[in-house]
């Protein structure tokens, strides 16, 4: 299998305010083995994706942020190749993944977001053997939260077949969102169609990946999931979010 990692990082986290570095590579406190110490969001999830196989990844960050390259380097320590692409101020993460295509366009894709921690260990590998098991077009990672005005919350059939994506919703009753995801180079295809499509006028809000999933999923285009009941996940991109990360060891 030709398969890629694709990270977006192209984000300007102007919701934290004045910052010393990228949100990305912001040190966060973990304990392994009953040992504290220090990681980045963006290296937890380069890791991730070397533990299924993963061997070279592209980060696509803003013309701007070299903070990023610098830190994670050539990926050697993680157990990857990583090679970066610039996009100069990206409007949306659909635009910033876009960004890749021609490089990615007949690749797997591993997909995180870099100020997202999760566990467990083995999502990726997971999400891959669904990929594989359902031969859908796109899996997505699903995880429990009590905070669903933050992520996009996914309803599913009962084979796993996603049904509707709510963008960041003030109320649900849906209790899983999708945090990581895996896809085919038919799904590279459509968003990069869908992207090229569009056109730079006004919209109501920004576009997530999500809304790309959703309009997929509408399309007829097979939207399967994983679900990590015992999972879960902490968003490092708000100021309550990256607080608590700091205060509460991960």
């Amino acid at each position: 299998m030709n398969l890629v990692g694709l990270v977006p990082a192209a984000g300007r986290a102007e919701r934290l305010g004045l910052l010393p570095c990228s949100k990305e590579i912001l040190p966060i406190a973990i304990r392994e083995a009953g040992e504290m110490g220090f990681e980045t969001a963006a290296g937890r999830l380069l890791r991730q994706l070397a533990l299924a196989g993963v061997t070279r990844a592209f980060v696509v960050v803003d013309e701007n942020k070299w903070d990023v390259a610098r830190y994670l380097g050539a990926g050697t320590d993680l157990g990857l190749d990583l090679a970066y692409l610039t996009i100069r101020r990206s409007p949306s993460t659909p635009a910033t993944v876009d960004r890749a295509f021609e490089h990615v366009r007949e690749a797997t894709i591993a997909f995180g977001f870099p100020d997202i921690l999760f566990r467990p260990d083995g999502v990726f590998a997971r999400l891959l053997d669904r990929l594989e098991e359902t031969r859908a077009e796109a899996v997505l990672g699903l995880f429990p939260t009590d905070r669903p005005q933050k992520v996009d919350m996914v309803e599913i059939a009962g084979s796993g077949r996603v049904r509707r994506i709510l963008i960041k919703p003030d109320q649900t009753e849906l209790e899983l969102a999708w945090i990581a995801a895996v896809w085919t180079p038919a799904f590279t295809a459509y968003l990069h169609e869908l992207m090229t499509k569009m056109t730079d006028g006004p919209r109501d809000r920004e576009l997530y990946v999500g809304d790309v999933m959703q309009a997929a999923a509408d399309d007829g285009v097979h939207i399967d999931s994983a679900s990590f009941p015992d999972g879960a996940f902490r968003d490092v991109g708000t100021p309550d979010d990256l607080l608590r990360a700091s205060r509460e060891p991960w």
